[in-house]
């Protein structure tokens, strides 16, 4: 029965389109075909063998759990994994990989190759379309197995004889030093002919040649390349290569507290996540990447302000409406299992400081220029103008009532700020005067409304004892310099207050009041994309060495790949939430940098 490994035990593989997890007892226990917010072929990962897997490693006695790799890594700088298993017979490794996608169907290739002995193997092949609900027909044409059911249409190239047993495609081979057994699966629609057979050795080379090439253009050479590069190429894989959009995770419903309900689909694109993703490309040589991902910002968020969304699908698309996967009984038993994303109705004003900052970003480091960037930026204040004292959710999708959220009115002044710079550079008209006194009149209602001066730090939001961590963003963003004296109280308030005590950051307080904020019962993990923030203010505030060991102590939380869910459990020192996350690596990349520059690193 197939037990889903924790969530670090996953290594992520893609072909900038779609992406693979393969747990390390050789397993791949999700899948979507033939894109990230496509139905799971397998979707092991979030229910039982029964809703899809491929296992290949060695052969073990039935009954007992598949034995688990003694060793993996990545090939190099690239999305090549391979894991090696010492058994009493032999060494043997698997290679897995997804070719980057030009002319030819998507593909999972894995190739068996035998190091020592003589290793006996099995592959065992589970397709479950619709997410683990659909058993396909599995049938032989002109030697190549292929399942299909409805429009979808899977086909399997091997270099062993396969066979069928209980609903499931079976081989059974043994390896010697030197012998490489190459198996295939291929998707493609099942009304069109069938995709050309799979070259795995080609495709191997080619994909190599792909990451050291893509690797090569990255600029940064400073002491922590290894976790800066490997966070590139996973934004990379979680980039669709159509569009330039990129997704927050390719997973969905890995639950933020285990067995609890704060499961969510991350398989689609957050304009939040925009100016911090274009920052670390353009600072780390990716400008190609850059300017793609705003091509994908200024189509998506094309026509009237006021239908702003905070995300969209990674081509751009509108409706994401949410459901439940009833049949699935969840990761760990974590239910519901959800599809689609409700939270893509909401209102949350940040939102515009989050685009415009990220168009600024890109004028201010010459990309490409694009006339309708700077229209749209003057569109969209002009309804921000008319809209920001209004109540949102705010940045962390809450569920409950709408509040003054004061990390919504920071970005909301940020927006104007950066608008303001633009008209003053001449680039585009704009009234000024009456928008220099309205980013007037936006700090002046943060500092007034939003700041408790008893404590000495500015709250959740305006009324509110609670602290959020999206505060840390306030000398980020220029709203105030990092040594006035209400950034370092806010600093030091969120440490004594949202800190776990291994040192990581809550967004905010789930318990008691904080469940009629987020409408949700139960808790979370430490966040860490706001513990990364932390470990940034503190070096703008002068405390380097403290930011340092926050950092590093970050990078311990890595899984041996270098990979980074969402969030952290304190409790059961574990990763939790979606995974892959890039809203981890991104500000992983910065606060490198930002470390970096002020030289502040051991060793």
């Amino acid at each position: 029965m197939l037990v889903a490994g924790r969530i670090e035990d996953y290594a992520l593989i893609g072909d900038m389109q779609t992406a693979a997890l393969v747990c390390r007892d050789g397993s791949v226990d999700w899948l979507c075909l033939p894109r990230f917010d496509s139905h799971a072929v397998f979707a092991g990962l979030l229910g039982t063998e029964d809703n899809g897997f491929w296992r290949l490693g060695p052969a073990h006695p039935a009954g007992q759990e598949p034995p688990t790799a003694t060793r993996r890594r990545y090939r190099g700088d690239s999305l090549v994994l391979e894991s090696e298993w010492d058994t009493p017979r032999g060494t043997v490794r698997v290679i897995d990989f997804m070719p980057p996608r030009e002319h030819h169907a998507p593909q999972l290739v894995r190739i068996v190759e035998g190091v020592s002995g003589r290793v006996p193997m099995r592959s065992a092949l589970r397709m479950r379309f619709s997410y683990g609900w659909v058993v396909p027909w599995v049938h032989k044409v002109d030697g190549r197995t292929v399942a299909v059911a409805g429009p979808d249409s899977v086909w399997v190239d091997s270099d062993a004889d396969t066979y069928g047993k209980d609903l499931t495609t079976y081989a059974d081979f043994t390896v010697a030093p030197g012998d490489r057994v190459a198996m295939t699966i291929s998707w493609q629609p099942s009304h069109q002919q069938p995709p050309q057979p799979a070259e795995p050795e080609t495709a191997l080379a080619t994909t190599e040649e792909f990451w050291r090439g893509w690797v090569a253009q990255c600029t940064y050479h400073g002491p922590y390349r290894e976790a800066v590069v490997r966070s590139l190429i996973t934004l990379k894989a979680l980039t669709y290569a159509p569009t330039g959009g990129i997704v927050a995770a390719p997973t969905t419903s890995l639950p933020e507290e285990i067995g609890g309900v704060r499961n969510w689909d991350y398989r689609f694109t957050w304009l939040r996540d925009a100016a911090i993703t274009l920052s670390s490309l353009l600072r780390t040589g990716y400008r190609e990447e850059a300017l793609a991902w705003r091509e994908w910002l200024l189509r998506a968020v094309a026509g009237d302000p006021e239908n702003l969304q905070i995300m969209y699908g990674i081509a751009g698309e509108r409706e994401l409406g949410e459901t439940e996967l009833s049949w699935l009984s969840g990761y760990e038993g974590s239910q519901p299992v959800r599809v689609g994303n409700g939270a893509a109705s909401q209102l949350q004003l940040d939102v515009y400081g989050e685009v415009i900052e990220a168009l600024h970003l890109a004028h201010m480091t010459g990309l490409a220029r694009n006339d309708y960037a700077s229209l749209l930026q003057i569109k969209l204040i002009g309804y921000l103008e008319g809209h920001w004292t209004e109540p949102d959710e705010g940045i962390w999708e809450v569920r409950g009532p709408r509040r003054h959220f004061v990390h919504s009115k920071v970005m909301a002044w940020t927006a104007v700020d950066r608008t303001i710079r633009l008209i003053e550079s001449g680039e585009v008209d704009g009234p000024l005067e009456r928008w220099k006194r309205l980013r007037d009149d936006i700090h002046r209602d943060v500092c007034e409304k939003g700041y408790d001066p008893e404590r000495n730090t500015f709250t959740q939001s305006y009324g509110s004892k609670e602290l959020d961590a999206s505060l840390l963003l306030i000398p980020q963003v220029g709203f105030l310099p990092p040594d006035d004296k209400r950034v370092i109280g806010t600093i030091e308030a969120i440490q004594r207050e949202l800190s776990t005590p291994d040192g990581f950051v809550m967004r905010y307080p789930t318990s008691s009041e904080a469940e009629n904020l987020d409408g949700l019962a139960g808790d979370e993990g430490a966040f860490l994309a706001c513990s990364f923030w932390l470990a940034d203010d503190l070096a703008m505030i002068g405390r380097v060495d403290e930011a340092r060991r926050l950092f590093e102590k970050l990078l311990s939380l890595r899984n041996d790949l270098g990979l980074l869910a969402e969030e952290w459990d304190p409790r059961l020192q574990r990763q939790v939430g979606n995974f892959p996350q890039a809203f981890s690596h991104v500000p992983l990349i910065d606060t490198a940098l930002r470390l970096t520059a002020s030289g502040a690193y051991g060793g």
